[in-house]
């Protein structure tokens, strides 16, 4: 059977669970917590007589439980509710910046991490302007100036970047650096070699190399994390547009991304 076969024989359940406001917000409340009905009448804003025919429902249906007084999720419905939570977060990121998806190639983004990428829901779009023409850049300064660490992934630089990210190092601010293998022969030459010697020195930092064609960009510090990405043709890195989000789920969504290219990376020689 196909995916589209599955959605016909299941098509009047989907279609129960996802018309009702109360079952949707019962479900998602549970996943943060179990939860009495007065929490519940809270959250949802309605009545005991209104969520009770909804709670027996999710009950028969195997999503919820009861025990003390507390309504809890089963593991079907940790499940469940856990899935509804991506679907609605990754649907309010792509609806809230929908040209910057639009015009970026986001393949270069790995799984499970992009079927994740609501966890950005809160981030912010920032982009140069006629009236701002460096917006980007200040962004990245205004980032990395109080840091206590700096994590980068990075397929394109510029010794602007560099020097800013030198002098953080100077500093005594740790950096890790993951890049692409473009960026790591123009690291051998003038005027970055000097830069990368400077920052090889500082015992907390590093330097990798991703060897497969790195499409995306991050700059991650303990309380901000940012995104680049490529244009459509997958060739022009766009350097005036990045999401820049400073809430928790952005972060972790940014740590991950960063380790697992750590991961699959090698030492940079200088």
């Amino acid at each position: 059977m196909t995916p589209i076969d599955y959605y016909s024989e299941v098509m009047g359940e989907i279609q129960s669970l996802y018309r009702s406001r109360l079952q949707v917000q019962i479900l998602l409340s549970l996943l943060e917590k179990q939860r009495p009905l007065s929490e519940l009448r809270e959250i949802t804003g309605s009545t005991s007589q209104a969520l009770i025919p909804k709670i027996r429902r999710l009950e028969s249906a195997n999503y919820i439980d009861i025990r003390d007084y507390q309504y809890f999720l089963t593991p079907v419905g940790t499940v469940l509710a856990g899935k509804m939570r991506d679907l609605f977060m990754f649907q309010a990121v792509v609806t809230r910046h929908k040209k910057f998806w639009s015009d970026h190639y986001i393949g270069g983004i790995p799984e499970p991490f992009l079927s994740r990428i609501g966890m950005l829901s809160k981030a912010d779009l920032v982009s140069d302007t006629q009236k701002d023409i460096f917006n980007v850049f200040l962004n990245f300064l205004k980032s990395i100036k109080d840091a206590e660490r700096i994590r980068i992934l990075s397929p394109k630089s510029s010794p602007a970047h560099m020097d800013a990210v030198v002098k953080r190092v100077e500093e005594g601010i740790p950096v890790e650096l993951v890049i692409g293998r473009e960026l790591a022969e123009k690291f051998t030459q003038s005027p970055y070699v000097e830069m990368i010697q400077e920052l090889a020195g500082n015992t907390g930092s590093s330097i990798r190399v991703v060897e497969k064609p790195l499409k995306m960009s991050l700059c991650m510090t303990d309380t901000c994390v940012s995104l680049g990405l490529f244009r459509t043709d997958m060739t022009t890195y766009d350097n005036t547009s990045c999401l820049s989000g400073t809430d928790e789920n952005a972060i972790a969504w940014g740590e991950r991304v960063f380790e697992y290219f750590r991961d699959i990376s090698t030492q940079f020689k200088v």
